[in-house]
């Protein structure tokens, strides 16, 4: 028996077999919602790359022109004044041995965890929890940074973060399905491009393979993007 209900099925009978443009994978996916709520709109990208080879890692944030449409949860682990810098920005939680101690137990109720460069030697020991997440603070991703206000004000105003998992995929939320068509395009393209920018040296022959459109709970549309 199929896991997805009646409407995905119905949806999924129109998709498009082939590949299409960008704009009409949003566009299909606009047409033909499968959830009562606003659904995430998500770029999967399969790297032509070796991910077993560490100096073909891939891991970056870009701004989406247009937000993400969704609230971030933040939590910092900073001491002092980049603590008191994080509260004033607008931070959900903020702390140190105290923080580290809750996730340490599994709470991961947040979607961004920045931290200073002096709380990473304790947050590094997080890595099992925050790891497996794309949790985990990182310079790379102005997410390791003394400047906890303005790296929190660029999570809260659309950034997204990156990385290629150890079977080569990408995988990046780039809006909500009720955004309007031409916004969304705008974003998927500065994310592809920010993608494209983080291209290893060290990578040989095709690097993005396919890219296939999808929502949160929608059918994936196949896209005539590559590299």
């Amino acid at each position: 028996m199929s896991k997805h209900g009646k409407k995905y099925r119905a949806v999924k009978e129109t998709a498009p077999t082939e590949e299409v443009t960008l704009e009409e994978a949003i566009a299909f996916l606009k047409n033909n919602p499968t959830a009562a709520f606003d659904e995430t709109m998500e770029l999967a990208l399969r790297m032509g790359i070796d991910p077993r080879k560490s100096d073909n890692a891939i891991r970056s944030s870009v701004s989406l022109p247009h937000g993400t449409g969704k609230t971030v949860h933040i939590i910092v682990f900073a001491e002092g004044a980049a603590a008191d810098a994080a509260r004033e920005a607008g931070a959900d939680e903020v702390g140190s041995d105290d923080l580290i101690e809750k996730v340490k137990g599994g709470w991961t109720g947040f979607d961004v965890a920045i931290a200073t460069p002096d709380a990473m030697k304790e947050v590094r020991k997080l890595g099992r929890v925050l790891g497996p997440r794309g949790l985990m603070p990182n310079p790379k991703t102005g997410t390791v940074t003394e400047d906890t206000a303005a790296a929190i004000k660029l999570a809260q105003a659309g950034k997204v973060d990156f990385r290629m998992d150890r079977h080569g995929n990408i995988n990046v939320s780039f809006g909500k399905v009720s955004f309007e068509a031409d916004s969304l395009k705008q974003n998927a393209e500065v994310v592809l491009d920010a993608i494209r920018a983080a291209k290893p040296a060290s990578a040989k022959g095709i690097y993005i393979k396919n890219v296939t459109v999808s929502s949160t709970m929608g059918v994936g549309v196949r896209t005539n993007i590559r590299d």
